[in-house]
């Protein structure tokens, strides 16, 4: 029994590891604000993202995730010059909770108002996170917004 408990123990962490593999935490934020957009493409694609449309036009990406479970990940990039932004949308409880525990030890500011949760995070920029209820309205279910805006001395390298 000890044996089978220890093994149900490890299989668990094996998947949960697995399974945030595909997420994007801080580092991949900072990879990603420090690269040009050219690089998410095969960054995104390691992940397990598939690319939903793609404007030359405007610089901007849009990739999706669909996680089992009936939950998503989108995350769309826009540069600005030589300044990259980037907003997660998701439904996925893990995806806000990787990037809130990886962002824990770097916070230099955290506001917070009713509907906009605010972080101020060294070697980053800002990010916000709205949260809003699912449609169709599911208790179990709450859509997160993120939004990464970098900091100024932060630009893309070619």
């Amino acid at each position: 029994m000890k044996k089978f408990f220890i093994s149900a123990v490890a299989l668990f962490f094996c998947f949960t590891c697995f399974a945030q593999s595909n997420l994007v935490s801080y580092d991949d934020l900072s990879y990603l604000l420090h690269n040009n957009i050219n690089r998410a493409d095969t960054f995104f694609t390691s992940k397990g993202y598939t690319l939903a449309e793609k404007n030359l036009k405007k610089n901007t990406r849009k990739y999706t995730l669909a996680i089992p479970g009936g939950t998503y990940s989108n995350v769309s990039l826009r540069v600005d010059g030589r300044r990259l932004f980037i907003e997660i949308e998701t439904n996925e409880l893990q995806q806000y909770n990787l990037i809130y525990n990886s962002i824990a030890d770097y916070l230099n500011k955290t506001t917070s108002t009713a509907d906009i949760q605010a972080y101020t995070v060294k070697d980053l920029g800002s990010i916000y996170v709205m949260v809003n209820d699912a449609v169709p309205y599911n208790p179990l279910r709450r859509v997160y917004d993120i939004q990464i805006v970098s900091d100024k001395a932060i630009t893309a390298y070619n």
